[in-house]
């Protein structure tokens, strides 16, 4: 954690473990206070809670929120809102559910579809082209 009053935007960015313009994006999008400009150079000048910021960002995506998402809980964690964050955690969950599901099925298909290429080659055509041709 940088122990300075302000800090800029490299320092975030090596700290957070993203580059600038992830940063700069994360800015465009709201979930990061756009900093102002306060050092002679002209400089932008970063409170150091910036780094803690990236950070949970960060690990929401990794738990599969989306960045809409992210900005909805940034807004919860300022102050004592545990059941909104928690009711967005389970909408998460049952999504998660939901995808999962589609993709044990897809697996499924895709199984089959290699498994038709066990039989003997009567037919010329690849069977997986086949059915990937016709309209479903």
């Amino acid at each position: 954690m940088v122990h300075t009053a302000t800090v800029r935007i490299g320092q975030v960015a090596a700290e957070a473990g993203v580059n600038v313009p992830t940063l700069r994006y994360y800015e465009r999008r709201g979930l990061l206070p756009t900093p102002p400009r306060g050092r002679p150079s002209g400089y932008r000048s970063y409170e150091p809670d910036a780094v803690l910021v990236v950070r949970f960002v960060k690990r929401a995506q990794h738990l599969g929120f989306s960045l809409d998402e992210i900005q909805t809980l940034l807004h919860l964690a300022d102050g004592d809102r545990c059941a909104p964050a928690r009711a967005l955690a389970m909408a998460k969950i049952a999504d998660m559910d939901q995808r999962i599901a589609a993709l044990h099925s897809m697996r499924g298909a895709l199984e089959r579809l290699v498994a038709t290429c066990d039989t003997p080659e009567t037919q010329p055509d690849c069977p997986i082209l086949q059915a990937l041709e016709e309209p479903s």
